[in-house]
């Protein structure tokens, strides 16, 4: 049976104000979090290796792929963050809640631009800190996959992945707190999606959370950043986790493709409602109340007006590449369109349905191989 908006979300519209304020990170100081871990920890006997060819091509690329975030980044490099903060992309006379909000009476209303530039420095470092959160949930759960996962070659590379993880927050934590201003604590929304990740016994859906949804949706948020920044440290560090996360997303969508194809409608069902929660998770978690707090704003004002200038963001290259690998990669996956388009149409209310053509994981993973075999072969020639 259909599950409405109450079920999935806690809440009978996505932009219900009180119902997203109502989520709070009420253990901020706290620097241990545990969550309940329901899955079964599966031993497999069978180990031919490359019964998943595509799997152990993964495998073998990540075993030849790894990097030391302690020594293959110049960490000497002296970071301005004046000029960092010069390339952010948020533009006060253009973006519409911004503008929104500067109107007289309202928070913004006697900002100059000190206020501006403290601003984009508290939302870069927000920015990174939920990326470094987020990079550490993918450490838990690609360990819970190596836990979970039946297949052989799944478990493989599934294990490179968690040293990959453990890379990335490793990174991001050293940037943050050596190169900006230090990190925020963990935003609620993606929090409580970590946590419903975690949570859930079946090993399908920490990789539909982790893999396809949080990690896609970082990928796209890393393509973003890496293409505006000039800060040299920071790119170089975007540009090696950019390629590992590819293949993560691309390990999602190859082990759920099989998968998912002999699951029956009740079954997929489940997994398009997951979906569908996860995505509003995601959006609510860029509604940076922690920004607006520290800043002074009030935070119920700011999160209204973004939520009512929502409709004007659609052209927003950030707002639209935060779905721009998830949406194509769901649709690979047969989510979109089971249950008389169930997903289809949940994903056109919050206005994302138009990547479903764009290039998915999977294909745009292949096209890097081979670009960067024939960049190889051209270095050799």
């Amino acid at each position: 049976m259909t599950a409405t908006n109450e079920e999935i979300l806690g809440r009978t519209d996505a932009n219900d104000l009180e119902a997203i304020l109502a989520i709070t990170n009420d253990d901020m100081d706290s620097v241990i979090h545990s969550v309940k871990d329901n899955a079964d920890a599966i031993f497999t006997w069978d180990y031919e290796k490359g019964q998943r060819p595509a799997l152990n091509k993964l495998y073998e690329k990540a075993k030849v792929s790894q990097w030391n975030g302690e020594t293959d980044l110049p960490w000497d490099t002296d970071v301005d963050i004046e000029k960092v903060i010069a390339q952010a992309p948020i533009d006060p006379d253009n973006d519409p809640v911004l503008v929104a909000a500067r109107q007289p009476g309202q928070p913004l209303a006697n900002w100059g631009d000190t206020e501006f530039n403290q601003f984009k420095i508290e939302a870069q470092n927000w920015t990174l800190s939920q990326f470094m959160h987020g990079e550490q949930g993918a450490l838990v759960c690609t360990a819970k996959i190596v836990e979970t996962v039946p297949w052989i070659d799944a478990k493989y590379y599934a294990s490179t992945q968690v040293m990959d993880e453990a890379r990335h927050v490793e990174v991001f934590a050293k940037y943050l707190d050596t190169k900006l201003t230090g990190h925020y604590p963990i935003n609620a929304h993606l929090r409580m999606l970590l946590d419903d990740i975690i949570n859930d016994s079946r090993w399908d859906m920490t990789y539909l959370g982790m893999q396809i949804m949080v990690e896609g949706l970082a990928l796209a948020a890393f393509g973003f950043m890496h293409m505006l920044t000039e800060e040299p440290l920071l790119k170089q560090l975007l540009r090696y986790v950019m390629s590992d996360e590819a293949r993560h997303v691309a390990f999602g969508v190859l082990s759920l493709k099989e998968y998912y194809g002999e699951l029956t409608d009740a079954e997929m069902l489940e997994r398009q409602q997951f979906t569908f929660e996860a995505a509003v998770r995601m959006r609510d978690r860029f509604l940076q109340q922690e920004v607006w707090e520290r800043m002074g704003v009030d935070v119920r004002t700011m999160v209204k007006l973004q939520l009512e200038n929502e409709g004007n963001k659609n052209d927003d290259p950030f707002q639209q590449l935060l779905f721009s690998k998830i949406v194509p990669n769901c649709k690979k996956l047969g989510l979109l369109d089971r249950n008389d388009f169930w997903l289809r149409k949940k994903f056109s209310e919050i206005n994302v349905i138009q990547f479903e053509d764009w290039t998915d994981t999977g294909e745009e993973y292949e096209l890097l191989d081979e670009l960067a075999k024939d960049r190889a072969a051209a270095e050799t020639a």
